[in-house]
C-alpha cells in the first residue's frame, strides 16, 4: 500500500514526508540518484511496467494471473514474505508465468514507525523468500537512513501512476480514470494484488491493459 496524507515529520532525527493521495510520485523522489531509486524508465518507447504490490493471496492472485495470461501480458509482483511463505505454490505460479517479483518487506513494516535496522531486517529476511534486486517500500514511506542501508542491495521501485485501487474513497471507474489518464511509456504503473483492491482491480485493470494494447504499447517486467 502506498500513502495518502500530507506533511513532514521527523523520525529519530531525519525528515521523512507524507502526502496526500495523488496519482503522481512525489516530488522528493526527483532528489535521489536513479541507479539506486526510480519512478519511471526513460526511454522505454511503447513499453509500460505494470505492477502489483501485496500478495500474493488465493483469494485474487489467480483472478489476476489469468487476466494477464489471456492478454500475454508480463508484469511485476512486489510480493510480501509473509505471504510468500504462506503461498509458495501460488508464488510459483507467478514465477512460471514468466513475471518479474521485488521484494515488498516481509511483514509490511511502516518505515516511518520503525527503527532503520529493523526495517532492514524484515526486508532482508523477505529475500528468504524472494530473490530480487528490486524493492518497493510498503506505504512507500521509507526515511534516509532505511534508504542509505538497503540501497546496497536493492535498487528501489517506486512508481509513475498510482491506480488507487486500496481506497476506499476511489470509486472503480476514477481508478480506471487513474491509469488511462496518466499512463504513458516508460511509466510504472502500481495495482494492488490484495483482497481490499479486488473489485477496483477486476473492474480497471481489463480495461486498462486492453486500451493499452490496442494503442500498440507493450507491458514488460522489470
Amino acid at each position: 500500500m502506498l500513502p495518502e496524507k500530507l506533511g513532514v515529520i521527523y523520525k529519530q532525527g531525519l525528515p521523512a514526508i507524507a502526502l496526500m493521495f495523488s496519482v503522481h510520485p512525489p516530488f522528493f523522489f526527483r532528489f535521489f540518484n536513479p541507479r539506486y531509486l526510480s519512478c519511471s524508465i526513460p526511454g522505454s518507447e511503447k513499453v509500460i511496467y505494470l505492477t502489483f504490490d501485496d500478495g500474493p493471496v488465493p483469494e485474487i492472485t489467480p483472478v489476476l494471473l489469468k487476466i494477464l495470461e489471456d492478454r500475454q501480458v508480463l508484469a511485476t509482483f512486489f510480493c510480501l514474505g509473509e505471504n510468500v511463505m504462506k503461498n509458495p505454490d501460488l508464488f510459483q505460479q507467478v514465477v512460471s508465468a514468466g513475471h518479474s517479483v521485488g521484494n515488498h518487506s516481509y511483514n509490511h513494516l511502516n518505515g516511518w514507525k520503525t527503527p532503520p535496522g529493523e526495517y532492514a531486517e524484515d526486508v532482508l529476511r523477505c529475500n528468504d523468500y524472494i530473490k530480487t534486486n528490486l524493492f518497493r517500500p510498503p506505504y512507500g514511506k521509507f526515511t534516509p537512513s532505511q534508504y542509505f542501508l538497503l540501497r546496497k542491495h536493492y535498487r528501489f521501485i517506486m512508481w509513475s501512476v498510482l491506480s488507487g485501487d486500496y481506497n476506499r474513497k476511489i470509486t472503480p471507474e476514477k481508478c480506471l480514470s487513474n491509469v488511462l489518464n496518466f499512463t504513458k511509456p516508460g511509466s510504472i504503473v502500481v495495482f494492488h494484488d490484495s483482497i481490499k483492491a479486488s473489485e477496483k482491480l477486476v473492474y480497471a485493470l481489463p480495461r486498462f491493459l486492453d486500451h493499452f494494447l490496442e494503442k500498440g504499447c507493450q507491458f514488460e517486467g522489470l
